[in-house]
């Protein structure tokens, strides 16, 4: 039974941000090593924890070594990577969920491999414990891609589960999600005691989305046009960026924060539709 985070624990003056990266923070790009870090972003982050006293994580489905390299040199910001498998707290300390068994890794590598090359334009990006194939340079296979990968999802279960993005299957460890990564976080200095906002653009951000509105927190969408948890959106990751900047150093309270975002563009979201 997961532990409970009750929303009066939470100071409103105290903000704890949540920021997915592909498609949040970073332009999606035709293949994942194209995406490009500006120094301004970097700039932005370095800002934002020193505004927080340190309470931005990260929460991505790149592993955290990838997104070292991509942030260098902000090695210090608490990270979740593999959709919450892997985890690095604000003080340095990693934790990692139980890996797959490596037979299952390898069964799901070679199937993956030969979509790869029954499908030219598709891309497998190994993250050693979990493995993506991208497919947006083949979209017009797409329905035959995932059809395939459904199948390969049957013979790796429960080991690893399909988890499907914007033109990307992913087979990830099943022992974790980005809403496990917040609830741990939520759990530890800086971030608990701090009232938190999401911000995401894919489906692996839903688990996460409702997990903040549980807590009575901000969930934000970026560019969404699909059914969403997220109770607000923005429209790209310009918006995003822009509004990040815009923070104030405190936060009055909950009714300033909604009525801030209104001011932002913000639009609502129905929770379900």
């Amino acid at each position: 039974m997961r532990e409970s985070l009750e929303i009066e624990t939470f100071r409103p003056r105290s903000p704890a941000l949540f920021l997915d990266v592909d498609g949040t923070l970073l332009e999606i790009a035709a293949t994942p090593d194209a995406v490009q870090v500006e120094p301004r972003l970097r700039r932005l982050l370095r800002a934002l924890c020193l505004r927080t006293s340190g309470a931005v994580a990260l929460i991505s489905g790149r592993a955290i070594a990838t997104l070292d390299a991509l942030f260098a040199p902000l090695f210090s910001l608490a990270t979740a990577g593999l959709h919450g498998f892997e985890r690095r707290t604000a003080t340095g300390s990693y934790h990692r969920c139980p890996p797959p068994a490596e037979s299952v890794l390898q069964l799901a590598r070679a199937r993956m491999e030969g979509i790869v090359a029954r499908y030219p334009g598709t891309l497998l990006e190994d993250k050693q414990f979990a493995l993506a194939l991208h497919y947006r340079l083949a979209q017009e296979s797409a329905a035959d891609i995932l059809r395939d990968l459904q199948l390969i999802t049957a013979e790796v279960r429960p080991h690893l589960q399909l988890q499907l993005g914007k033109m990307v299957g992913e087979m990830r460890p099943a022992a974790a999600t980005k809403d496990d990564a917040v609830r741990a976080f939520l759990r530890e200095p800086p971030f608990c005691g701090r009232w938190p906002i999401y911000i995401g653009d894919d489906l692996t951000d839903e688990t996460a989305f409702e997990c903040i509105n549980s807590v009575g927190g901000v969930s934000i969408a970026v560019n969404v046009r699909r059914p969403t948890a997220a109770r607000f959106s923005l429209p790209d990751v310009g918006a995003v960026h822009a509004w990040l900047a815009s923070l104030p150093l405190g936060l009055p309270d909950r009714a300033a924060m909604i009525a801030g975002v209104n001011q932002q563009r913000f639009q609502p979201i129905p929770l379900r539709f």
